[in-house]
């Protein structure tokens, strides 16, 4: 169950397949240590035992209710960094044109770096299959009633994609602009998409998204002229949220601005030229 928000995790689907549970553990990869995961069977339930009331004292037990996933990113991210891969988590609002985005990158990128993408929705393998359709490797992660992506669904999808070292990795997350600021999935850096078609106060609305995000790719921006949308205002309100976020304006459809984002996947990366 996510800790977040309380949305089930029990539908998890990762290539078609329910997803295991999984545990961490320690692997080498060259002279680099990080964590695999593994999957395991689900434990048997404890016996009860009813307590001596004479002998019972009450323990306030805390903890970081992150803290699980948090230790599968830095194993996905110790993973990313020993193959040299740079990985980028795009989220946003559903309907902001994330997949397209996505195949028109693909394009561009095709034939420059090895490339593979990682899919969230709830339902469906469409998104994955639009992938597929350019050549790359896609695997789908229906999250069921889920609302985000975490670490260990990744890392199970990981484990099914053949990535060479060098290579590039986008996740696309569920459309959602609440739950997946909160999850660290072992990335580089979170790329928030906003579109013109939606309200130039999305930053404020969303803080926590927008202030975890690197950049932000304001989309569709090929529809201006047939909508009320102000461009500067929206701009402003991401960086009273997030003085250091980068942004850029293109257009998945036209191609528009799409050279300044492969060029900023090239600047943003130690392997990646």
């Amino acid at each position: 169950m996510c800790t977040t928000c309380g949305c089930g995790s029990k539908e998890v689907l990762i290539g078609g397949k329910v997803a295991a549970k999984r545990i961490a553990r320690v692997a080498k990869l060259g002279n680099v240590a990080y964590r695999t995961l593994a999957a395991v069977a689900p434990a048997a339930p404890a016996p009860v035992h009813s307590p001596d009331p004479a002998n019972t004292r009450r323990i306030q037990v805390e903890r970081d209710l992150l803290a699980k996933n948090d230790t599968l990113a830095a194993s996905n991210r110790a993973l990313f960094q020993a193959r040299h891969m740079l990985a980028l988590n795009l989220v946003s609002s559903p309907g902001s044109g994330k997949t397209t985005l996505l195949v028109r990158s693909i394009e561009a990128l095709k034939g420059k770096h090895a490339v593979a993408v990682i899919e969230g929705d709830q339902q469906t393998e469409n998104d994955a299959e639009r992938i597929r359709a350019t050549g790359v490797q896609a695997i789908q992660i229906n999250t069921g009633k889920g609302c985000h992506l975490d670490a260990g669904m990744v890392g199970q999808a990981l484990d099914k994609l053949e990535l060479p070292e060098n290579s590039l990795l986008f996740i696309e997350n569920v459309g959602n602009l609440v739950c997946p600021a909160s999850f660290d999935l072992g990335e580089a850096c979170k790329v928030v998409v906003l579109s013109v078609t939606e309200g130039e106060d999305k930053p404020l609305k969303y803080p926590d998204m927008f202030r975890a995000a690197r950049l932000m790719l304001l989309n569709k921006c090929d529809l201006l002229p047939y909508l009320n949308f102000d461009v500067s205002l929206a701009i402003a309100n991401a960086k009273r949220v997030n003085p250091g976020i980068e942004i850029i304006q293109l257009s998945a459809s036209s191609g528009v601005g799409m050279n300044e984002w492969v060029e900023w996947i090239a600047r943003n990366s130690v392997t990646l030229s």
